[in-house]
């Protein structure tokens, strides 16, 4: 078995796989620090072990919140030994549109500096400590860019490679970097894709493993396993009919379309 967590911090808690992550760690008799937006969401999950959880609610983005989080958090329960940056957005993207910008725009803000801003506060304390686990949710969208979402996969790619980074200024100090790159998770923000999504996994199976992989030391993560397996494949195609086989497909919705998210902080001008 491997070993288990003891004190957490989860950004994007109210999102499918981030109820799934609080609620195997609550479970598992963590004490969770739970980051959302939707604080009903968040009370639900709390009310499993409220001695053990705090609830909290800032945009992520914002350096000066998260930096009041972590100073709140570890006065009252000390160190983290796991911080996982989930926060994210998704949706599609045109690049003839001006309006879209804001989406790219946004997308980057919380993708990947909420990623930074989520870390940068705990860095310290856990090299101190010597010990702990950085987790990021990137995607395998980020391995690889698709037509149609530019935006997500500038976010996640830009992301792999920020934790690549951050691996490589930790190695030694004791902390862990895992970049977790998923491929299709049953949640809101698949919930409108018309499109096939092979090796879709169940939010839970993927918080379980995600955890035991990560307690393991692994440094990437692909969930499930062979969705990596079949991106690899394709990428060994010429980009060009790798590139015609992804314009065939439907196009993922861009925000204000049937079936899209809400990115939340976007300020969308036409």
């Amino acid at each position: 078995m491997p070993p288990k967590y003891d004190n957490a911090i989860l950004t994007g808690a109210c999102g499918g796989l981030g109820q799934a992550l609080a609620a195997e760690l609550i479970a598992g008799g963590a004490r969770v620090a739970l980051v959302g937006l939707d604080i009903g969401v968040l009370h639900k999950l709390a009310a499993a072990a409220p001695e053990r959880c705090a609830i909290y609610t800032p945009d992520v983005t914002d350096a000066g919140a998260m930096q009041a989080i972590a100073g709140d958090w570890m006065q009252r329960h000390g160190t983290p030994d796991l911080v996982i940056a989930n926060a994210g957005v998704a949706g599609g993207f045109d690049p003839a549109e001006a309006g879209d910008l804001a989406v790219l725009r946004r997308m980057l803000e919380i993708n990947l500096l909420g990623v930074a801003t989520t870390f940068q506060p705990f860095i310290a304390p856990m090299q101190a400590a010597g010990r702990g686990s950085l987790v990021g949710i990137a995607s395998i969208a980020g391995w690889r860019g698709m037509p149609g979402n530019a935006a997500y996969c500038a976010s996640k790619g830009g992301l792999i490679r920020y934790l690549e980074s951050l691996r490589a200024e930790l190695r030694g100090s004791g902390l862990h970097v895992c970049t977790v790159s998923p491929g299709y998770i049953r949640t809101q923000l698949t919930a409108g894709n018309t499109f096939s999504m092979p090796g879709l996994m169940e939010a839970d199976e993927a918080a379980r493993l995600l955890l035991a992989r990560a307690a393991r030391g692994r440094e990437h993560v692909v969930l499930p396993r062979r969705i990596g397996w079949l991106s690899r494949t394709l990428s060994l195609l010429p980009a060009a009919w790798h590139d015609r086989l992804l314009n065939g497909q439907p196009r993922k919705p861009r925000v204000g379309q049937p079936g899209s998210t809400a990115i939340p902080g976007l300020q969308k001008k036409e």
